[in-house]
């Protein structure tokens, strides 16, 4: 049974940080691209960020890049997204997503409040 637990979310002021885990299990991690999304309320779920396989090679969304930083570590099955500057337009419900071709798996979401 694939799973992908994220965790680390949670209410901060702005300006302040956060990191946000995704645990996976089930799968061959290492042969995963792994992506953030988010979704606020009422709006669509966005790419934020992901990562190769190997971790070398990362991409951003215009909107975060600079403030947050993912990487991964194969040999715990996790990867993480660092996030840094939180602005209130950052608050959303954060997902990874482990893909392989055609093959994905979603995590269940972790609530990120950026409020003062």
């Amino acid at each position: 049974q694939v799973q992908l637990v994220e965790s680390g979310g949670g209410l901060v002021q702005p300006g302040g940080s956060l990191r946000l885990s995704c645990a996976a299990s089930g799968i061959t991690f290492s042969m995963y691209v792994m992506r953030w999304y988010r979704q606020a309320p009422g709006k669509e779920r966005e790419l934020v960020a992901t990562i190769s396989i190997g971790g070398g090679s990362t991409n951003y969304a215009d909107t975060i890049k600079g403030r947050f930083t993912i990487s991964r570590d194969n040999s715990k099955n996790t990867v993480y997204l660092q996030m840094n500057n939180l602005k209130p337009e950052d608050t959303a419900v954060y997902y990874c997503k482990a893909n392989l071709g055609t093959v994905f798996y979603w995590g269940q979401g972790t609530q990120v409040t950026v409020s003062s």
